[in-house]
């Protein structure tokens, strides 16, 4: 066979469902391959969106998502999405055509040296420079991207390589065994938090990547510590669970950040420090921390262990949950109430525009607990990990690594092909809209129902939000929006414009009941922003 045949067999090997991306004349020989192959080639309008659907493919299933693109632009198109998945860990390959070895050394049309610029945004970076290879490049690409910490591969297949002959098979998979955590440091930990006056879990995505969660629930109730999870780690505790203090990762003082205040002992479990930086809820250094996650801890003055527990989390978590005495009633009642009023304040708020507060609790309302929102980056993303009670892991996408605006529509067509039995909901502002609102034509095409809501006030909204905090006035940050309702019916959706704040519930409801994509046109009230700023500050007097 063709080196372009033998790398699609090792992708049929790895258990490659889809591959999204943009054929070039760079991969024809992949694309041809493609069609003797059982393999969904995801044909998307721009090489970004193609990323963020394997980005977000990657996070929901555990396994990598893959996308494709051609040589040159259409690699650098790939470059945010990519970047997205390594820091939000998601296992992710990227594949691009290459032009042929004959002419990489020197200054050719379309060449870059795309390794190299792949190198720092991914775990493992490789140019296929002759066929017999394919194997061992598309194994450890798959390896390396799915192993602890996830992230991005990337493999630069020249032309000239992919359509030579070559006489091999694929290699076995093998998944990589996570280390149980060593006994004396499950005693260390033992004794630590036994001794604990108010200890408090920090919990993050690594949990969920580790499939925790349940464990991570078991052991906060035996022990009855409360638990606080990172913005990528909501649905670890349940928001229901009486021991849960929501989501912290605000760089204001909020609600759970005053039980981190009076902590002796923070257990972070599965943490990540790229989403919210010791600094933040250990500005003194003083905190006594247990570390529980399957790798060592990243090296901050702020982040010094009193003990590191290294090994599978779930049964690390049991080890210590057998050992350890519990507390004689869980610490920080005071602050849950607050955040369960805090939460429920705007429950039967009729303002309009629509409160971002009303906006995630209508949502919340109609949605299941194991469907999906999908939150877009910017002013409605900060609402939504501070507002929106997950009930289960991987029920509230939110980036929150890399943070990348224009990852909603794309998320929602990925989560859908994942998960075609679930309610999808991609949450975004109208400016992470525009940026790839051209895949709502992908999403129609591959029959992939889901409801886009778009919180609507033309302008950037966070960056408006932080230039008044800064400076008390904004500067170049509104734009003009399209006709969303004759934008969506263009695409043959569905689309729907909120007039008033009771339109929202049943609106919702009609668009979740539709089989097919629906836009709706949802304006919001910015001006809570400012306030939430100001009430935060006030907070300081309060607990």
């Amino acid at each position: 066979m063709t080196a372009a045949q033998l790398f699609v067999k090792c992708l049929e090997n790895e258990g490659v469902e889809y591959i999204f991306g943009i054929p070039g004349e760079e991969n024809i020989d992949i694309m041809d391959a493609l069609l003797e192959s059982p393999i969904t080639f995801v044909t998307t309008h721009h090489e970004q969106g193609a990323a963020f659907m394997a980005d977000v493919y990657g996070r929901l299933t555990g396994r990598a998502g893959v996308c494709m693109s051609t040589l040159g632009p259409g690699a650098t198109n790939l470059i945010t999405g990519v970047a997205d998945a390594n820091m939000d860990r998601a296992p992710i390959v990227a594949i691009a055509g290459q032009g042929a070895t004959t002419r990489l050394h020197k200054e050719s049309h379309q060449i870059l040296n795309l390794v190299n610029m792949f190198h720092p945004i991914t775990k493992y970076s490789a140019q296929i420079l002759e066929p017999e290879i394919v194997p061992e490049i598309v194994r450890k690409a798959f390896k390396v991207s799915q192993t602890e910490k996830p992230g991005a591969a990337f493999i630069d297949f020249p032309e000239n390589i992919a359509e030579m002959n070559v006489d091999k098979k694929p290699i076995k998979v093998q998944t990589a065994y996570t280390s149980i955590t060593p006994d004396h440091k499950i005693e260390q930990a033992v004794q630590i938090i036994s001794k604990a006056k108010f200890p408090v879990i920090l919990a993050g995505n690594g949990v969920i990547r580790q499939a925790a969660a349940d464990s991570l629930v078991t052991f906060a109730e035996v022990l009855r510590i409360p638990v606080a999870n990172t913005f990528m780690a909501k649905g670890v505790m349940p928001f229901n669970n009486d021991l849960a203090l929501g989501t912290i990762g605000l760089k204001a003082r909020d609600l759970p950040w005053f039980a981190f205040e009076k902590a002796d002992v923070v257990i972070c479990v599965g943490y990540d420090m790229v989403e919210y930086h010791p600094e933040m809820w250990n500005p003194n250094g003083d905190k006594i921390i247990v570390h529980i996650d399957a790798m060592p801890a990243e090296v901050d003055e702020r982040y010094i262990l009193a003990v590191g527990a290294l090994g599978d989390i779930s049964i690390t978590l049991r080890a210590i949950a057998l050992r350890a005495t519990p507390q004689k009633s869980a610490p920080f009642k005071a602050v849950r109430t607050a955040i369960i009023d805090d939460r429920s304040a705007y429950a039967n708020d009729g303002g309009f525009p629509i409160k971002p507060q009303k906006i995630v609790w209508d949502l919340r309302e109609v949605l299941g607990p194991d469907d999906i929102a999908i939150s877009d980056v910017g002013a409605h993303k900060m609402w939504m990990s501070r507002m929106y009670r997950a009930e289960r892991p991987n029920t509230c996408i939110i980036s929150n690594g890399f943070a990348s605006m224009g990852i909603a529509v794309p998320g929602a067509i990925a989560a859908k092909l994942a998960y075609p039995d679930r309610k999808v909901v991609a949450v975004t502002g109208d400016a992470g809209f525009m940026m790839n609102s051209q895949e709502i034509e992908t999403a129609m095409r591959m029959k992939t129902a889901f409801v886009v809501l778009i919180w609507s006030d033309s302008e950037y909204g966070l960056i408006t939000w932080h230039q008044l905090r800064h400076f008390g006035r904004p500067s170049h940050i509104d734009f003009k929006n399209p006709d969303f309702v004759k934008y969506a019916e263009s695409f043959g959706a569905k689309g729907y414009r909120i007039g008033k704040c009771a339109d929202l519930v049943p609106t919702l409801k009609a668009a979740l009941a539709e089989d097919t994509v629906s836009i709706i046109d949802c304006p919001v009230d910015y001006s809570e922003n400012m306030k939430l700023t100001q009430r935060l500050k006030d907070l300081r007097s309060r607990l």
